[in-house]
């Protein structure tokens, strides 16, 4: 097996759909197998498998190695995918959209694990004078472009007769977000677990994902991937099945791997872990309809260069 390869957040920021560079290159559509690249966060269900290894021990009969890319968020990883870098990774729920948008055809859903809305919230230093969302007009707000507190934020503006126009928005990747979220630099920070759960006690909480809908964590692999290889792909999905039904009978054991993986404070791993149900699960119709919503409400918002329909990405179940 290859050894886990990072991607520095220089390197990420500075990906593109066009014009991509990675070292990882893109098979021939009709070579042998050899080896898949599974992209995979510092928490979820992916960095379990790795850990568990349950895919090498599916694969290793067939000769096959795993190659595993670490990003810190899911819109980098989702570029490198549509790339040809990657076969299947893990994200949230609004970076498809952006990735459909940007690399129409590139991508598909492969699944999804339930949603867990309480793991994404707007957050505020428990001092500050802004107590409600009407409160951020005005206001510096740092998320991650295209991510799924992306969609939290958009959302719960609009729920509050604001838009992403009546706020300073400020796109940071988490790594950066945190120090500008501690030091006052932004006064707002749209933000999800395991990030979340670190920021402590010493917040004030908005509005969550379990306020707006959102939450859902999806599986993607590249659409070539998926038609060519059809039985590899089962195999993966297999695995994450057999990691998921592990992970949930033994959340001691999660939360020890996440807290070594993010070198949070177990305790702080364990509030995150605790919300969580894993279980990949097909994407049906109910999925597809929400995803709908968010991909329409970000294109009327002028925040999607085109409009997407997000069934055209489906698999069939």
């Amino acid at each position: 097996m290859t050894g886990p390869m990072t991607l520095s957040r220089r390197s990420t920021l500075a990906l593109g759909f066009a014009g991509l560079a990675l070292p990882l290159r893109a098979p021939a559509a009709h070579a042998a197998v050899t080896a898949v690249r599974i992209g995979y966060q510092k928490f979820g269900t992916l960095i379990l498998l790795k850990q568990k290894r349950f895919l090498e021990e599916a694969l290793a009969p067939r000769g096959i190695a795993v190659q595993w890319a670490q990003f810190p968020a899911g819109p980098p990883m989702l570029q490198a995918m549509a790339a040809g870098a990657l076969e299947f990774g893990q994200t949230g729920d609004l970076p498809p959209i952006f990735a459909q948008a940007s690399a129409p055809g590139m991508l598909v859903y492969a699944g999804h694990e339930p949603q867990v809305g309480s793991s994404e919230a707007i957050i505020v230093p428990a001092g500050s004078p802004i107590h409600a969302i009407g409160d951020l007009r005005g206001r510096k707000v740092a998320v991650t472009r295209g991510s799924d507190a992306h969609w939290l934020l958009l959302a719960a503006l609009s729920k509050n007769g604001l838009s992403l126009r009546d706020v300073d928005v400020t796109y940071l990747l988490p790594s950066a977000a945190r120090p500008a979220f501690e030091t006052g630099v932004v006064d707002a920070w749209s933000i999800w677990d395991p990030y979340l759960s670190a920021a402590g006690s010493d917040v004030r909480v908005l509005a969550t994902g379990a306020d707006i809908g959102g939450g859902v964590q999806f599986f993607m692999t590249r659409r070539e991937f998926a038609r060519l290889q059809p039985d590899l792909l089962k195999t993966i999905r297999d695995a994450v099945a057999r990691c998921d039904a592990w992970a949930q009978a033994n959340k001691l054991e999660v939360m020890r791997i996440l807290a070594d993986a993010t070198g949070l404070d177990p305790a702080v791993v364990g509030r995150s872990v605790e919300k969580i149900t894993y279980g990949i699960q097909p994407v049906g119709a109910d999925i597809l309809a929400e995803q709908q919503r968010m991909a329409d409400i970000f294109h009327r918002e002028g925040q999607l260069p085109v409009a997407v329909d997000v069934r055209s990405a489906a698999l069939p179940l």
